[in-house]
């Protein structure tokens, strides 16, 4: 794959999907003010499930923290990217603009999931990233470059599973077209991810960790955060992003064998 003509599409696609949301201004305003006060109520909620205790699955309210920085970084990049691209694939092939996708010279995967950006969805990873740094300084952690690392790489790790998630659903399109049922489920459950999978029971823990792998997305990269991860959880959260990640990508070209063209 040529790097650089990717990275100069990409440029591309950016410059275009900011030049159309600031066409709207107040929207992105709006939108701003929206994230804020998310991430306020998601604070206050959390608050509630502390006030009757100091610790909810061995947790306490400072190390949950994290996890709602996590997740509210993880929320932002869905709104960002996943979610203004992947929900297209249902209207490319019901309308058989998937067509003109396919007939590109780039890939199809890297066109559909990178040609739009959501602007709004950044303030929620600044915050994120905020709420991490306070996290920082509450829990007393100690900043080096392994913590950095490790940090940064089981939060990419997060969002490579994520995204996989959300492609694998999408491209289920290709064959049922009302799948957006399907994505707000996923989003339900994700929804869950803000609180440590140790508190919930044990069939739970092994659903959340098999089917809907939250222990992987939001539990183990605050567990890295916080220095509280085993070095096998670390090297299972590589694993487990690669085989989602390939498992994603050879199932969309499995799809397209099955994509009936409009002009067909």
């Amino acid at each position: 794959m040529n790097t650089k003509k990717y990275m100069k599409i990409y440029s591309l696609f950016l410059y275009t999907s900011i030049a159309t949301e600031l066409e709207y201004k107040t929207n992105v305003i709006i939108d701003f003010v929206t994230a804020i006060l998310s991430l306020v109520g998601s604070l206050f909620l959390l608050t509630i499930f502390f006030q009757n205790t100091d610790k909810i699955g061995g947790w306490n309210f400072e190390q949950a923290l994290v996890i709602q920085g996590i997740y509210t970084i993880l929320n932002g990049v869905t709104n960002t990217w996943f979610n203004p691209n992947l929900t297209e694939i249902v209207k490319h092939i019901r309308e058989g603009t998937l067509d003109f996708v396919l007939l590109k010279p780039i890939d199809s995967q890297f066109f559909i999931s990178l040609k739009k950006l959501a602007p709004s969805g950044i303030l929620e990873i600044i915050l994120g990233f905020a709420l991490l740094f306070y996290c920082i300084s509450i829990n007393k952690i100690n900043i080096n470059l392994w913590f950095l690392f490790l940090s940064f790489t089981t939060l990419f790790c997060s969002i490579v599973i994520l995204y996989s998630l959300w492609f694998l659903i999408s491209t289920t399109t290709i064959w049922f077209v009302k799948t957006w049922n399907a994505t707000e489920v996923l989003r339900s459950f994700l929804y869950l991810g803000r609180f440590p999978l140790n508190s919930f029971s044990l069939s739970l823990r092994i659903f959340f960790s098999i089917f809907i792998p939250i222990a992987f997305i939001t539990t183990i990269p605050s567990e890295v955060f916080l220095g509280l991860a085993g070095l096998w959880k670390i090297l299972l959260e590589l694993v487990v992003s690669g085989i989602f990640f390939i498992v994603s990508r050879r199932f969309w070209l499995f799809a397209l064998k099955y994509y009936t063209s409009a002009s067909s």
